[in-house]
């Protein structure tokens, strides 16, 4: 698949994306990951491959520990393929009320 779809498969998951919201405060090890987490540390350790795949996060090592950071690329992609919809979306939503004024205007003219 391509990178979006990649992306997008791995943020779908709400373990991950509360896994990238902690990692947005800084690096992380596997352990402070999972802390907060109802799951096991084998299931956090899957999250975290599905993620390094995706190019959401990088792990290095350090001695006996393998800190994962955020990586912002891939989140750069979908944040501007989404951007074309915001778009949409706000024009709609800009319509939307100026019908709705214009309703008002018409009921009180009645």
């Amino acid at each position: 698949p391509d990178q979006l779809t990649t992306t997008f498969a791995a943020l779908a998951n709400p373990m991950r994306r509360a896994m990238l919201a902690r990692l947005a405060q800084g690096d992380a090890t596997v352990r402070e990951l999972a802390e907060p987490l109802p799951i096991s540390m084998q299931a956090v350790s899957q999250h975290l491959n599905v993620l390094e795949r995706s190019g959401l996060i990088s792990r290095s090592r350090n001695a006996q520990l393998r800190p994962s950071r955020l990586e912002g690329a891939a989140l750069k992609d979908a944040v501007a393929w989404l951007e074309d919809y915001r778009r949409f979306w706000e024009s709609s939503f800009d319509r939307l009320e100026e019908r709705v004024h214009a309703d008002e205007e018409d009921c009180r003219g009645v």
